[in-house]
């Protein structure tokens, strides 16, 4: 098939992309601003390969946006851009709502016009896949799942905003039979993972010795999922999922904030010990909270393991022991995004 993937420079779009490339034969189309988050050297491990191509382009250019299409003619697009730090969308919500509401409106419309000029049976496989994030239900109590019928009620203006782009693709393929697919996800981690989200953050900072900030007293819970495992479930969505239908995807794999950094610490100790002997787990310190920050987020996945035969490959310690290593060898990566987007800089406080 051919896969066009907007978003595709940045996390988790990359690594869909680099997965599709290694494990499939399908071709694929990748369509990105390249915005402060998006970088070519996370599609590097691909970028000679004859099936894989690039256009630089935003998702709210609808002219662009026609032009891709055609050229490229898919079978599947893949919905992935967006704004996706909720710190930055406390500072600056306007450029949420412009790209994830906006910019999802005007891929609708091109896909639409797009698919309305397929002929039948291409019309009938085609699928527009949006990924989203557990984000858009709120915040859970200290017991309950995220399930596919739980009702949305976003805290944040990143996470309004994805709400918003998810009642768009819905309402596309109710009011013109659009063939969609919506899957929320948990937490995503792993390499190449922008360094002003929490993991890579985290070892950032632990490296250079700084201190490593924990929101509150860490008593946030996210359920964490491998991005590798993310992908092969994009993937069983997109070939396999029924139009119309949403699928929750997690890893099963709850913690609080402050035991992700302690295992993060322990992991770092045996992989690159401190040069006094200590632990970087010494290096935490607590700080001010995040406004409005969720208690708790996790994700029953029980209809996409049911449907799809899928589960988590990566328990949490295996996957972020990847994701350590990585980073530890891979510094002429992160360094540049560090040093030239200031991306170990706080953000968020201003309200």
């Amino acid at each position: 098939m051919r896969i066009f993937v907007t978003g595709g420079a940045g996390f988790i779009g990359s690594a869909l992309v680099r997965y599709l490339i290694r494990e499939t034969g399908h071709d694929v189309l990748v369509y990105d601003a390249l915005t402060y988050a998006g970088t070519l050297s996370a599609l590097a491990p691909v970028a000679d390969n004859p099936r894989y191509r690039f256009v630089r382009g935003d998702i709210r250019d609808r002219a662009a946006v026609d032009a891709a299409l055609h050229d490229f003619r898919p079978d599947i697009v893949t919905h992935l851009a967006a704004e996706s730090h909720v710190d930055r969308s406390i500072d600056g919500p306007g450029a949420f709502i412009d790209t994830n509401v906006v910019g999802t409106f005007t891929m609708l419309s091109a896909v639409r016009a797009y698919w309305l000029g397929l002929a039948p049976a291409q019309r009938a496989a085609f699928r527009f896949h949006h990924i989203s994030t557990d984000e858009v239900f709120g915040s859970l109590g200290p017991a309950g799942l995220f399930t596919e019928d739980t009702p949305y009620d976003p805290r944040s203006p990143y996470s309004a905003s994805k709400a918003a782009s998810d009642h768009l693709v819905s309402a596309w393929g109710y009011t013109y039979d659009l063939p969609v697919l919506i899957t929320n996800c948990s937490n995503n981690y792993g390499p190449y993972h922008f360094p002003e989200k929490m993991i890579p953050l985290m070892i950032v900072k632990a490296l250079a010795g700084e201190t490593l900030p924990v929101y509150g007293r860490g008593e946030n819970v996210r359920d964490w999922l491998f991005v590798d495992d993310h992908v092969r479930a994009l993937q069983a969505v997109f070939e396999r999922g029924e139009p119309g239908r949403r699928y929750n995807i997690g890893g099963t794999a709850e913690r609080r904030n402050i035991n992700v950094v302690e295992t993060l610490c322990a992991t770092l100790d045996r992989l690159r010990p401190r040069k006094d002997g200590s632990s970087y787990a010494t290096q935490i310190g607590f700080v001010a909270d995040r406004p409005g920050h969720d208690l708790r987020y996790a994700i029953d996945a029980t209809r996409i393991r049911d449907e799809f035969d899928w589960a988590p490959r990566e328990s949490f310690e295996s996957g972020l022991e990847t994701t350590v290593r990585w980073y530890l060898d891979n510094e002429d990566w992160w360094r540049p995004i560090v040093d030239e987007q200031a991306a170990d800089v706080r953000r968020g406080l201003t309200i």
